[in-house]
């Protein structure tokens, strides 16, 4: 049935051989972060997840959450569970020391943040949001604001959530109506209706912190006039313990296709207490801190839900007997060969394999830039390391989900009948991995980001980021025998579409938006496969210098690599020709015609 173990020696590969270790150690503050250091934290992530977490994966989906005059209660097990994750400082592993946390780096919090999305998104949403609504107060807040409330969230004895969407728009955040009026003694009421939000009400912790988006009386129209607000659920006393219950109720629970095991809530606020984070008038830019870290977690549950997905099929094809090899008999000893021995079956794994160790490193990758762009005592590089991140950020979180999306059906369609139905646990992966392509900014969003924004910004700034790495690495590399026909030249290639194609977008775009914004997807798409083709190369280098290995991890690593580059990689052929061919097509259909 079904299972998971934390992936950990291609984790470790990741952090130690394909990441140079020695950038992160070279940051104040992690000296120290050695294997010897992180291995037993790896270990015991594992163990909660694995034995803990998941146990609790398929009976909270099949429970969901259930909501009684307003209170809401999460499935059997989840409240142990959590109290668990907190006294273990789980959630605490990358926060600042000055408020409770443990001050590790980024890098590693995220690995754990993998082994949690695969183990049990549901749960896994709970202290999620929190994380987000920290960076957020952290950036923004006042003193007062961060010593209030910091220390409880960090240990988890408090969770946040971010309150954005309304009933009458989503990403248009604009035209939201929800009124912040001023009292004039610091604090300001709050009204309004919003939707869809994240861990807004549940039993796990003692009090919830909701970020807030609303406007002031007299607040300009559009983004312009939006403004952020804390509005806790209880209102801490002088002591700093829960008091008054403050004008924040859950009116409903939403039904949904997946994570059904985390309460997504319809919030009232009926003039509640609550204090702004930030300038006037500025809430989306405070908003925003707490945004890109949920999409590139976001990006981490496509990651971690394909990984899971993963390893059952695997153990399914190895089990499942049916038919013989098409090119003759491989176990002449059983009635009929494993499933795996079937060219299909293998492509399917393969194809996921090859996607999740890509997507592990670039949003390994990803994180060390955070570190660095956290920590460097040097101004420009951490100019340039942040740089990398913004630029990054939507490929990560728009790429990863939707490999999610693709691993989990194709996960699924390994097991055959099997994989449909619920006892295998296979079909929840894929309901629960359709979120992630929408929440946080919808992928098509994304797409529009990196073309609207990332890629003109600063004259171009941010793609050299990318871009100038790239370039140096092929010439680098290019003379290399063991490594020019199979990786370098297949890099070179896309390498050089991707150049060609943000030329092209950029010069059309600039004439008519909507035509950069008609090919914006596959440009992303495009833009991903290139930065894990370069990731792979990477990892394909470090594993061309291990060739007695016993073990069989780099001779793995290097088909794998091998695989991405002869069968993936050459999907980005077509893109450029779509992007290429322009929105022509798209802008001139007929609107009646739909």
């Amino acid at each position: 049935m079904a299972a998971y173990n934390a992936p950990l020696r291609d984790m470790r590969f990741v952090m130690n051989e394909f990441l140079d270790p020695t950038r992160l150690r070279a940051l104040p503050g992690c000296e120290e972060i050695t294997p010897d250091l992180v291995d037993p934290i790896l270990e015991e992530a594992n163990k909660l997840c694995s034995e803990v977490l998941f146990p609790l994966n398929r009976t909270g989906d099949e429970e969901g959450c259930h909501i009684e005059n307003g209170v809401v209660r999460t499935p059997k097990g989840f409240p142990e569970a959590y109290k668990l994750y907190c006294d273990g400082g789980w959630g605490s592993l990358s926060a600042d020391p000055e408020y409770g946390g443990q001050g590790l780096p980024r890098s590693v919090a995220m690995v754990f943040e993998e082994m949690m999305c695969s183990a049990n998104l549901a749960f896994g949403m709970y202290p999620g949001l929190t994380h987000g609504a920290v960076a957020a107060i952290s950036k923004h807040g006042t003193t007062e604001q961060k010593v209030t409330y910091l220390p409880k969230m960090v240990s988890g004895e408090w969770t946040g959530t971010m309150c954005l969407t309304e009933p009458q728009c989503g990403t248009d955040l604009g035209l939201i109506t929800t009124r912040a009026v001023p009292v004039g003694d610091g604090t300001y009421r709050i009204t309004g209706n919003k939707i869809f939000i994240s861990a807004g009400e549940h039993d796990l912790s003692s009090n919830i912190i909701h970020l807030v988006l609303a406007k002031l009386p007299d607040a300009p129209k559009g983004t312009r006039g939006i403004s952020l607000f804390l509005v806790p659920k209880f209102l801490p006393k002088e002591d700093g313990s829960p008091g008054q219950r403050n004008g924040a109720m859950c009116t409903a629970l939403e039904h949904k296709m997946g994570i059904k095991a985390s309460a997504t809530c319809a919030m009232s606020f009926d003039d509640a207490v609550g204090w702004m984070v930030g300038e006037p008038h500025r809430g989306l830019a405070a908003m925003f801190t707490m945004m890109n870290e949920a999409r590139l977690g976001v990006g981490i549950q496509g990651l971690g839900l394909a990984e899971v997905s993963y390893q059952n099929a695997v153990a399914y094809a190895k089990d499942r007997l049916q038919g013989r090899g098409i090119d003759g008999t491989k176990h002449p000893e059983k009635p009929a060969d494993p499933i795996i021995v079937h060219p299909d079956v293998r492509r399917m794994l393969l194809t996921m394999r090859a996607q999740i160790e890509g997507c592990r490193a670039l949003a390994m990758w990803t994180a060390l830039e955070q570190d660095i762009a956290h920590r460097h005592p040097d101004p420009a590089v951490r100019e340039a390391a942040d740089d990398f991140v913004q630029l990054i950020t939507p490929v990560v979180k728009a790429y990863l989900t939707d490999a999610g999306w693709d691993g989990t059906a194709a996960g699924m369609q390994v097991l055959g009948g099997h994989g449909y139905i619920r006892e295998w646990g296979m079909e929840q992966y894929v309901r629960d991995a359709r979120i992630a392509q929408i929440y946080e900014g919808t992928n098509g969003i994304q797409a529009l980001d990196l073309v609207g924004r990332k890629m003109g910004a600063h004259a171009g700034r941010y793609l050299r980021r990318f871009f100038h790495p790239v370039l140096a690495y092929i010439e680098e590399k290019s003379e290399d025998a063991a490594m020019a026909e199979e990786f370098i030249l297949p890099l070179s290639k896309a390498f050089g579409r991707l150049q060609s194609a943000t030329a092209e977008v950029a010069r059309r775009g600039l004439g008519d938006p909507f035509e950069a914004g008609a090919v914006a997807t596959d440009y992303l798409r495009l833009f991903g496969l290139t930065a894990l083709a370069f990731c792979w190369a990477r990892m394909a280098e470090v594993a061309l210098q291990q060739q007695d290995d016993p073990t069989g991890f780099y001779k793995a690593k290097l088909t794998t690599a091998r695989f991405f580059m002869q069968r993936i990689l050459p999907q980005t052929s077509a893109l450029s020709a779509g992007i290429m061919a322009g929105g022509k097509t798209v802008k001139e259909f007929e609107e009646a015609a739909f």
